[in-house]
């Protein structure tokens, strides 16, 4: 594998966690949630790792002093695609890729992310998205592939006609792309939505436009990709950690 940097989405709140606690902070088995995704990406020899905090980001930054991380601070929480673009003063220059990883996602594996990134470097695509799929897809954006297998658009599940509403695979919010053409595509989506927020998403709509390659790549697995939202949800991903170890 070549060179690549990771960003990590650290800035939530977790307002579902009924807790005031940065929702990375959470534990599984007596350590923060986002320790578990920190480790992930050094196994992979990341050449750096960038977290970006926001919601009490000097707990986070506590929380991970031990540990060889840079910080980058999102001041206000304007969603997932302004979270990655504030990186890109740290990044300035850098020509290799970016692997983008959720904070609240600790069950991904090693073997998963590696294939990822292989396969997105073999194919010289600018995005690479990690895809799953569901028995019942709702409320997640489908991945339309074109006659090639590389990905034509992904549609919102409101959007979605007929056929596409048909497709289980999703998009799970687990990313590579080239460093420049992201700072480039980020520049050029909106915040025209309902939470008037920049999602990460909407680059890979740039790229399609723009006639660059965007790969996707399926894990079988759809419980390694699940975030955390919930003490539920912890509760369960600590049992599949359990039964992993």
């Amino acid at each position: 594998m070549k060179e690549f940097v990771t960003l990590i989405l650290a800035a939530g709140k977790g307002t579902r966690m009924k807790s005031d606690l940065p929702k990375v902070l959470h534990k599984i088995n007596d350590r923060p949630m986002v320790r578990y995704v920190i480790d992930l990406a050094q196994s992979l020899n990341s050449s750096r790792t960038i977290l970006i905090i926001g919601h009490k980001a000097e707990l986070v930054r506590q929380a991970c002093a031990d540990i060889d991380v840079e910080f980058a601070v999102q001041e206000e929480q304007l969603g997932t695609g302004h979270a990655v673009q504030i990186t890109e003063p740290l990044l300035k220059g850098y020509e290799g890729d970016v692997l983008v990883l959720s904070g609240d996602v600790p069950l991904l594996t090693k073997e998963t992310l590696k294939n990822l990134i292989s396969r997105h470097q073999e194919s010289a695509a600018t995005a690479t998205l990690l895809t799953s799929e569901l028995d019942d897809p709702t409320g997640y954006g489908r991945i339309v592939r074109d006659e090639t297998g590389f990905v034509k658009k992904i549609v919102e599940h409101k959007d979605a006609g007929e056929e596409e509403l048909k497709i289980k695979e999703i998009n799970v919010g687990i990313y590579v792309f080239k460093a420049q053409p992201l700072f480039s595509a980020l520049k050029k989506i909106d915040n025209n939505n309902a939470q008037g927020e920049y999602y990460l998403p909407d680059v890979i709509s740039v790229f399609i436009d723009q006639g660059l390659k965007v790969n996707a790549v399926k894990t079988p697995d759809f419980d390694e990709t699940r975030g955390i939202n919930t003490p539920e949800q912890l509760k369960a991903a600590e049992t599949i950690l359990n039964l992993r170890s």
